[in-house]
């Protein structure tokens, strides 16, 4: 969870040089887009702790429980990421499951690196190909927790 914290924060801090920079020359738009090359570095010592005895002990006391799978993605960075499932589909009242109320997901909308090959320039010169990649800032929206609510209904007139 750590991990995936510093993540989003880098990401934030680089999205908003990003947007400084755009904002700074607005000629540069009208031109077509333009890059720059970031060097980024992450700490390799830094383990995620996804399964906290808290998290678990939150997950398995709430009224509508939930458990958690790896999301697991090679090109994406983190390239794995804990999203909750609920376990029922309606609430827990006295031990047991209540239909009148719903179990529904909570749902957060995180930025994640996505690694995609650079385009190769078409040259004479160039005859072994060369793996190199980019990263592009993206957005995923994954399940944190379960919560219980009420059912709409719609009465018919």
């Amino acid at each position: 969870m750590l991990l995936v914290l510093r993540a989003l924060l880098l990401l934030g801090l680089l999205s908003l040089e990003h947007a400084k920079k755009s904002q700074t020359f607005p000629a540069r738009l009208k031109q077509g887009p333009k890059y720059r090359t970031l060097k980024v570095s992450l700490d390799p010592l830094v383990m995620p702790q996804f399964y906290s005895a808290s998290t678990s002990n939150l997950a398995n006391s709430s009224l509508s429980p939930w458990t958690y799978r790896e999301n697991y993605n090679s090109s994406r960075l983190p390239k794995s990421i804990s999203e909750a499932e609920c376990q029922t589909s309606g609430c827990i009242r006295d031990g047991v499951e209540d239909d009148a109320l719903e179990a529904k997901p909570i749902q957060y909308q995180i930025l994640v690196l996505y690694r995609v090959q650079k385009q190769q320039s078409v040259g004479k010169k160039k005859k072994k190909k060369s793996r190199k990649y980019d990263f592009m800032l993206g957005t995923q929206v994954i399940t944190v927790g379960c919560t219980c609510v009420r059912p709409s209904v719609i009465t018919q007139q």
